[in-house]
């Protein structure tokens, strides 16, 4: 594979007693966290910028949609940005939401999650 091609991975993991290593894509962390966030109970949807909203209306699933990962030395930072739903303790979701991406993210890669930032820009109070 050319190098123009090579796609571009964010971390490299090196397991015990394995020759080689293991390289994730930062969309691959970016998927896990926000499937890992939309599973809380409270969380309406996650919201990203206008690309992703189109991509989500031409009927695209973006898993990274309102996410944002940054790696340094192999720790992870991510910034979720989530819609609530009406009545749901703000704080309590806020925290549930980080242990469960902090889990999901350590347990599905191995990689250290140094911080999982939740942004909540805005509540949904449709009564569906």
């Amino acid at each position: 594979m050319s190098k123009e091609l090579e796609p571009a991975y964010g971390a490299t993991l090196n397991p015990e007693n394995v020759d080689g290593e293991v390289k994730i894509a930062d969309d691959v962390i970016a998927a896990i966290t926000g499937l890992a966030a939309t599973e809380i109970d409270g969380v309406a949807y996650m919201s990203g910028n206008l690309t992703n909203e189109i991509i989500g209306k031409l009927g695209i699933k973006n898993l990274s949609k309102g996410v944002t990962i940054t790696l340094n030395d192999n720790k992870v930072s991510a910034e979720i940005s989530v819609v609530l739903r009406y009545g749901y303790s703000i704080p309590k979701t806020s925290r549930t939401i980080q242990e469960k991406v902090k889990s999901a993210i350590e347990g599905m890669t191995g990689l250290e999650v140094e911080r999982v930032n939740v942004h909540i820009i805005g509540v949904d109070i449709d009564k569906a």
